[in-house]
């Protein structure tokens, strides 16, 4: 039986896990750092030093940076969080960026000292940033989730330190997600509860959506859906989704609600669910049902998994856009339990090499294998304990995939990075 305390957690969570960003979590994040730095500083920096780890680095060098005039990579981030950021917004700092101050981040790029380097020392998400003004230093530093600030200090002297434990990047809720309780929560919550997150999440992300089928962004992998696909439902599920992730990885200067502290899955994770909703004719509260279930199972994933890892985080969204569909079209648990084993069984592996314009094709692949996922399940097929890292029950299969992507893709992370570094030296 589904207890207060569980659905008072599944509250908090969602109204802390959608929330709004402008740009890719990741180089935002060193947008932020850089304008609280200046904050702390008084002045511009003359002088930043910038130190990451491998996997920000991985997802802030290929990706824009909104509001830049195409640039990319780390110390564009920087570069606008310092110049132009407002560090109270904290994922949308850099929303808003002027034509003026445009050409003063390109300025300061041309004047400014600025040096990038990675730093491993067991946290996969680490922004460490210190600036220099004549006589006066200043030192931020980001740990475990994108906004979560552990230390700053000014002159030397500490204004603020806290630990910068894994358990911040890891912990998602009190106590354990479960499938079963998933469920039952979306059948019973009162939709007003979370109906404000829920709905900023539908019209943010499936403006940005829009936007990349109507404009042509990055890849054009939405439109390239469309255009070759056979124009059904499923491919408009995956192509609007894809859409989303062109017009982001691109530079689109619009916010997108995040799932797991990423844009892309929460584009994931809800457009193909509105889609799928609206064309079939579903109420907006049935809809706004469904996308909790999308929304906590891709969490539930990702728990496991951490904030950025080896492991596409497409993969665990599109997982949780056909458990979304799948309760949207009645299955309750069952099917939603049987559309994301069967997808994990699908499409497990597939690696995340950085935020870029593939992003949107790969989402596109991790919507579709969500969709097939639930169909499996109305076709009464399915991959059962023993059929590879498939185990009985929900649950365990999605824990499994926590150790695989956090223990078994350690390796992997390393050369992914190792690769991306050299090519970047070529």
């Amino acid at each position: 039986m589904l207890t207060q305390e569980t659905r008072d957690a599944y509250c908090t969570l969602l109204h802390r896990e959608l929330i709004p960003a402008t740009g890719c979590t990741e180089p935002i994040a060193i947008a932020y750092a850089a304008a609280l730095l200046r904050k702390t500083l008084g002045a511009l920096p003359e002088r930043m030093e910038i130190s990451v780890s491998g996997n920000i680095l991985k997802n802030a060098k290929s990706v824009v940076v909104p509001g830049t005039g195409g640039k990319k990579g780390i110390a564009a981030a920087a570069a606008a969080g310092a110049v132009a950021g407002d560090c109270e917004r904290l994922l949308e700092v850099i929303d808003g960026i002027t034509e003026e101050q445009c050409k003063l981040i390109d300025a300061y790029l041309k004047s400014a000292q600025i040096t990038v380097a990675c730093v491993e020392d067991g946290l996969t998400l680490d922004i460490r940033i210190s600036g220099y003004h004549g006589n006066n230093s200043a030192f931020v530093r980001i740990a475990g989730a994108h906004t979560n600030v552990v230390r700053i200090e000014r002159n030397g002297e500490t204004l603020l330190d806290v630990p910068a434990g894994q358990s911040v990047q890891d912990g998602h809720a009190p106590g354990a997600l479960n499938t079963a309780d998933i469920v039952a929560f979306a059948d019973s919550v009162d939709l007003d509860l979370v109906r404000v997150p829920l709905m900023r999440q539908l019209e943010l992300n499936m403006a940005i959506a829009e936007y990349g089928m109507n404009q042509g962004c990055g890849a054009n992998i939405g439109r390239v859906l469309l255009c070759e696909g056979t124009g059904d439902l499923v491919a408009r599920a995956r192509a609007y989704a894809a859409a989303g992730s062109d017009a982001r990885m691109s530079g689109a200067e619009m916010p997108v609600v995040i799932l797991s502290g990423s844009g892309n899955q929460g584009i994931t994770a809800s457009v193909p669910v509105a889609v799928w909703a609206r064309e079939r004719g579903f109420s907006e509260d049935s809809l706004l049902r469904a996308l909790i279930v999308s929304d906590l199972v891709t969490i539930h994933q990702k728990t496991g998994i951490g904030r950025l890892s080896a492991f596409c985080g497409a993969v665990c969204a599109g997982c949780g856009a056909g458990a979304g569909i799948a309760y949207l079209e009645g299955g309750g648990y069952d099917g939603v339990a049987h559309a994301v084993v069967n997808a994990l069984a699908i499409i497990s592996g597939m690696v995340c090499d950085g935020a870029k314009a593939s992003c949107a094709a790969k989402i596109s692949v991790a919507v579709d294998a969500g969709i097939l996922g639930y169909r499996m399940y109305t076709q009464k097929q399915e991959f059962v304990s023993g059929d590879g890292i498939v185990v009985k029950g929900v649950d365990n299969t999605i824990r499994n995939i926590g150790r695989l992507a956090k223990d078994g893709m350690r390796e992997t992370e390393t050369e992914i990075l190792s690769m991306m570094l050299e090519t970047e030296t070529r």
